[in-house]
């Protein structure tokens, strides 16, 4: 169906097809989630195991005490920033097209920050001392040391999880009141609560809009300065490699990047799964698409500034960083360019492609199999290699490190599976008033409503 197709539903079918995934689990529902679930039971065992014995059944050693945790932190923490890019900066600049993908992204940011969160602790070591992270007076008197970096994720992350909680579910209210009215058993009850009275009055819509372009315009920064203190992490030690002003706006640009993507990847997953063919139409992915482009292109420049700043001061232990990295890890540092620039930058420029769904998602997986592998690049090599030669090492993840990541990708998909199955996954309401603005025509110079669409 063409974008430019006027639905000839009523507002009651169009609520029908967009609460589909409210329907029974059937059988391959109840077969995913309890896959998923062996999963994350099994990253569970892992991460009890490595509590039980200590950190030794992991490939951390000496020089490379960060691994496969914070690169999966730090990846974790820059798929959050979907919902910023693609709810609040598209809410705030009132682009129309946006209104079907709304939920998916946002739902996408509360999940990943809360896999994301997770890893500082499992990192620790002594895991049951994580309360030290928390800014506040110990029983000893002793203050919380404010120059650790540990301690800005731990405030952080908080501070996001908490802001981005409430953008979400501000932005279902609308949605759950009328789930509320179509509802019965333990769902009535449960959206009876969470729906908080909404009526639909227009005093309540007034507010609602006045505060979801308030939580739109607040989000931005926090997500920025999230992701700029990760960089922060790295940027205020003496690492060669990390030792630069230009993390914060790069990790920031890398977030986007890959959130963007994963928010693609998962309109394609939900389009599929959930028979939403007529509201994620090809226009949403060609929009996608370019907006994709745009920060592929600012991704690309700030990698080569990087690199070319480093090749220009030529400070020994610098390029050393690099010339290891080219010559140990080649085969996945080139990986990584040919799928985080070089052919998205080819596709993405063409309409033909980026309507395409097939092509959007093998795309959009390759960037952010890209975008794991650039963060692995940028801590293990400069921790291998770092300034005294006789400290030089390698890593590899044990079976630990990697049954913990598989089961925090496979606990983000469960949350995902169980959130879509409980909650409506298109913000109807947007969809609504996107459809009513379609209905109205051009009369002089004044829009008035049409028949069009009626029943």
């Amino acid at each position: 169906m063409s974008e430019h197709t006027i639905h000839p539903k009523s507002a009651s079918r169009m609520n029908d097809e967009m609460l589909s995934s409210l329907k029974p689990p059937t059988l391959r529902w109840y077969g995913l989630a309890f896959l998923l679930g062996a999963v994350v039971a099994w990253g569970i065992y892992a991460f009890s195991y490595m509590v039980t014995t200590d950190m030794s059944c992991t490939g951390l050693d000496r020089p490379v005490m960060w691994g496969v945790f914070i690169v999966n932190f730090v990846f974790w923490i820059g798929l959050s920033h979907s919902g910023t890019m693609v709810s609040a900066i598209l809410r705030l600049s009132q682009a129309n097209w946006r209104r079907p993908i709304l939920r998916a992204a946002e739902a996408m940011t509360v999940f990943t920050v809360a896999v994301g969160g997770l890893f500082p602790l499992i990192h620790l070591g002594r895991n049951w001392v994580f309360f030290y992270l928390i800014p506040y007076p110990n029983q000893r008197g002793l203050w919380p040391n404010f120059r650790s970096p540990l301690l800005w994720d731990a405030m952080a992350i908080t501070t996001y999880i908490i802001g981005s909680s409430l953008f979400l579910y501000l932005g279902m209210l609308p949605d759950l009141a009328v789930a509320r009215d179509r509802a019965h058993g333990w769902r009535l009850k449960l959206y009876t609560v969470l729906a908080m009275g909404w009526r639909g009055t227009a005093r309540e819509w007034v507010v609602y809009q006045q505060a979801s372009t308030l939580m739109a315009a607040l989000i931005i920064p926090v997500a920025v300065s999230v992701h700029s203190i990760v960089a922060w992490d790295f940027a205020v030690t003496v690492v060669p490699g990390w030792h630069s002003t230009i993390f914060p706006p790069y990790f920031v640009i890398g977030a986007i990047h890959s959130g963007v993507a994963a928010v693609i990847t998962l309109m394609i997953v939900i389009r599929k799964a959930f028979h939403l063919e007529e509201y994620l139409t090809p226009l949403h992915f060609d929009n996608m698409g370019k907006l994709q482009l745009v920060i592929t292109l600012l991704w690309s420049y700030a990698y080569f500034v990087e690199v070319q700043t480093t090749w220009y001061a030529h400070e020994p232990i610098e390029w050393e960083v690099y010339s290891f990295m080219a010559h140990k890890y080649t085969f996945i540092l080139l990986l990584m360019l040919f799928g985080n620039s070089i052919l998205p930058i080819i596709v993405l420029c063409f309409k033909r492609l980026r309507r395409s769904i097939p092509v959007m998602l093998a795309i959009t997986l390759l960037i952010n199999v890209g975008m794991f592998i650039e963060r692995f690049l940028i801590i293990v090599p400069s921790l291998s290699h770092k300034n005294m030669p006789f400290v030089w090492g390698t890593y590899f993840p044990s079976w630990v490190e990697l049954s913990i990541t598989a089961g925090a990708f496979a606990g983000f998909a469960l949350m995902y599976t169980l959130f879509a199955k409980t909650f409506p996954m298109v913000a109807m309401t947007d969809v609504h008033e996107y459809e009513s603005q379609k209905a109205l025509m051009l009369l002089g110079r004044t829009r008035v409503p049409s028949l069009v669409g009626k029943e």
